[in-house]
């Protein structure tokens, strides 16, 4: 789901219906409900919410249940209105060279604290119903180009790497990832969408088993066609291709290229639709209490 979708709730459930009609079965709908800059819902539809980045510092100590609360509200917000997968945690681990569209969107520069948060927000999303997917695998810190525009290269070696790898093996047991498209030259001279040496890197060293889905297929970090592309990540190892620009001609070039599922593509997405994570009551006006006090300063009692 894109601002093009989203008009106002009764707009957007139908919407979501529909779409799961068509293909008859309750598919999950996606969509980047980050908050700062990425935030596809905004007032009066959904919170908003600032750059997780400057939200985790303000938190502080209470970073963890923080993030955890904020994204239960947000799972509540998108389940109402029949979204129930949010592309987060990113998990990318900020260095002080990452380009500026990514920034402000990690949750710290140091390994484990963002891995403890990303466990904060899947956990969040999953009690309010809502599935995580986890992104940019295998790490997006270390870029220091903006991969809708332009392709990024890392330069660092396999050892530095290892850095930006462990929070996803951290994270490894979470139903979806996402790649970066990014070429990591330690790995391979493609990208890691692209590229079956990285998607090897992602499932056999960082251990993720689990369902991989490209990042926007139609991004310009892929340079020729669109199609081909689609095709080359599903030769490479991705199970399923985003194409996100809403061209319909596109889509219909994309969905011919990528073709069906693999047996393995498909066992993990049956393994997904049969693990769907149901949502916990929950006292919203408490949870907005306890997320302001952290955020302030206060200890909370229960």
């Amino acid at each position: 789901m894109f601002d093009r979708n989203l008009e106002e709730p009764g707009q957007i459930r139908a919407l979501c219906e529909e779409l799961r009609d068509c293909v008859d079965h309750a598919a999950p709908i996606l969509i980047d409900q980050e908050g700062g800059r990425v935030q596809r819902l905004r007032p009066p539809l959904a919170r908003d919410w600032p750059a997780p980045f400057d939200f985790v510092a303000q938190a502080g100590a209470g970073a963890e249940q923080a993030m955890r609360l904020r994204y239960r509200l947000i799972a509540e917000e998108l389940r109402a209105l029949g979204i129930d997968t949010n592309c987060a945690p990113l998990v990318d681990v900020a260095e002080h060279t990452t380009h500026p569209f990514l920034r402000n969107r990690c949750y710290g520069t140091d390994a484990q604290g963002v891995t403890r948060i990303g466990r904060a927000v899947a956990e969040g999303l999953m009690q309010g119903g809502v599935y995580p997917v986890i992104k940019h695998v295998p790490g997006h810190g270390r870029a220091q180009a903006d991969s809708h525009r332009d392709l990024p290269r890392v330069a660092a070696d396999r050892v530095a790497l290892s850095r930006d790898f462990a929070p996803f093996a951290a994270l490894a047991d979470l139903p979806m990832a996402m790649t970066a498209h990014i070429v990591y030259d330690a790995l391979d001279t493609r990208p890691a969408t692209l590229s079956p040496v990285v998607m090897d890197t992602i499932r056999e060293e960082i251990g993720f088993q689990n369902l991989i889905m490209t990042d926007d297929i139609s991004m310009r970090a892929l340079t020729g066609d669109v199609a081909q592309n689609a095709r080359g990540a599903i030769v490479a190892g991705c199970d399923a291709v985003l194409h996100c620009n809403g061209d319909f001609k596109e889509m219909r070039a994309v969905a011919e290229a990528a073709g069906a599922m693999t047996d393995a593509a498909q066992a993990r997405a049956e393994a997904v639709l049969q693990n769907r994570p149901k949502a916990q009551p929950v006292d919203i006006a408490a949870l907005t209490a306890e997320l302001e006090a952290l955020l302030n300063g206060r200890d909370h009692g229960g």
